[in-house]
């Protein structure tokens, strides 16, 4: 896709924020107001099977709004932002070709932020044994001893990451083995051609976080009437798992199933593991300074959608 001109750019609105503030309901919502299809930007909702853990919305969720992206891969596979990228884009562009607007919903922020920035990935390949051989090496020594050796050749990208971003670490490594040319280096060359959109970005935010706690012990508390205990069983009774075993509501059940754990206890650190999800959400969506935020505790502002109306208004977005 090679629209480049402010005259023929798309025009996307995306709905970011962390799990649980709402996002899905008011995408659809904006859908229904704009005549709008739905792409979702969620690293688990693509998926199959994972209905509870991945909070997709249901049918009557839905409200007839298409949605994409959403439940169309095996649980074993793996999934990259690249191959998001690529798939997110043809559906976006296919919206738009019916005369419809797209919108992103979701708080995969890489996934949304990639998409609508037009960063281009390399082709670069994967060596699935050197993964593995860092995987292990990560189980032994910890996730720091990977780190700290990625900084040695690569120091700008090892100061973004988290130990507990395993992932990126080892994509990082294993991009420098199969290139030689760091993946830091690789991200500034990927943001020199301009994005094929323009966008107009909403996040939902909240004045007092204990709000969001709320609503994410409330979800989780939901999950379970649903069924999650089933679910997860089901998903681990699986011959193999992949990317998607990274899902929270799934791997923080693993010690209850294997005796290690009480349900309760299982439980409570399945709500802190969604808090401290949300909260690293929050810092990667802070940091982009596109981003309109409407506030969903604040009852003495008027709902999001109307918020959101009035944001769209003002920035004549879809005039």
């Amino acid at each position: 896709m090679n629209q480049t001109t402010s005259q023929n750019k798309i025009k996307v609105l995306a709905v970011v924020g962390p799990t649980a503030s709402g996002k899905s309901a008011l995408a659809v919502e904006l859908a229904r107001c704009y005549d709008g299809e739905i792409v979702s930007c969620d690293s688990m909702q693509v998926y199959k099977t994972m209905q509870i853990a991945t909070a997709k919305p249901t049918e009557e969720e839905m409200q007839g709004i298409p949605h994409h992206l959403i439940d169309f891969l095996e649980p074993s596979a793996q999934f990259s932002v690249a191959e998001f990228v690529a798939l997110a884009a043809q559906k976006v562009e296919e919206i738009a070709a019916r005369g419809k607007l797209p919108i992103l919903c979701g708080g995969t922020g890489l996934y949304v932020t990639s998409l609508l920035e037009g960063i281009r990935f390399s082709d670069a390949g994967s060596d699935p044994a050197y993964r593995e051989a860092l995987e292990q090496r990560a189980q032994r020594e910890g996730a720091q001893v990977l780190l700290d050796e990625l900084a040695q050749f690569d120091p700008a990208s090892a100061a973004k990451l988290h130990p507990h971003n395993l992932k990126r670490i080892i994509r990082a490594m294993e991009h420098y083995r199969l290139t030689g040319e760091t993946i830091s280096r690789q991200n500034e060359k990927s943001r020199l051609e301009p994005s094929a959109y323009t966008s107009l970005r909403l996040g939902i935010g909240f004045s007092d976080r204990q709000h969001l706690y709320d609503r994410i012990n409330l979800r989780v508390d939901c999950m379970l009437e649903a069924g999650l205990l089933e679910e997860a069983r089901a998903y681990f009774a699986l011959p193999q798992v992949g990317t998607a075993s990274a899902a929270i509501g799934y791997k923080e059940l693993q010690p209850y199933f294997e005796g290690e754990l009480s349900l309760e206890e299982a439980v409570e650190n399945l709500k802190k593991e969604t808090r401290h999800y949300a909260k690293r959400q929050m810092t990667w969506f802070k940091r982009d300074t596109q981003i309109h935020w409407l506030c969903a505790d604040n009852p003495s502002l008027p709902p999001l959608l109307q918020q959101a109306q009035e944001v769209i208004e003002k920035e004549r977005f879809l005039v």
